[in-house]
């Protein structure tokens, strides 16, 4: 299971659409992809277009979201008392214990964000 980072989302579904392609991929190679409801607020709060939005929901549906839940924040507590320099990182903390919970793994554009988070597997489109 693949859960996606926002830098993602937005990547492979506005401006450019740099990312589609690779998505679409995973997509058609059966790969189970999730957003969490943590993704869908940070998508949901940028400047999205009707377009935009109607993509997502037809790839990802907003009721669908894996929500955020208590096992969730408890390791996402762990972690942030384990990393350097949290503060400033609480929702890319947040949302790789949502995929650490849910045994997946985190796909994201943003290598850098998660690279010391222990345990987390980043997922790199081949």
């Amino acid at each position: 299971m693949i859960f996606l980072d926002t830098s993602l989302l937005v990547d492979a579904l506005s401006g450019a659409e740099q990312s589609a392609a690779a998505l679409r991929r995973a997509i058609q190679e059966g790969e189970r992809i999730q957003l969490s409801s943590l993704v869908i607020y940070e998508w949901l709060r940028g400047p999205r277009v009707p377009q935009e939005l109607a993509a997502q929901e037809a790839l990802f549906p907003s009721e669908a979201a894996v929500p955020f839940g208590w096992r969730d924040a408890a390791l996402s507590a762990k972690l942030y008392r384990s990393v350097r320099r949290a503060r400033g990182r609480e929702f890319d903390i947040a949302i790789a214990a949502c995929a650490m919970t849910h045994e997946a793994q985190l796909w994201t554009l943003n290598t850098a964000d998660f690279k010391d988070i222990p345990g987390l597997r980043l997922y790199s489109p081949v």
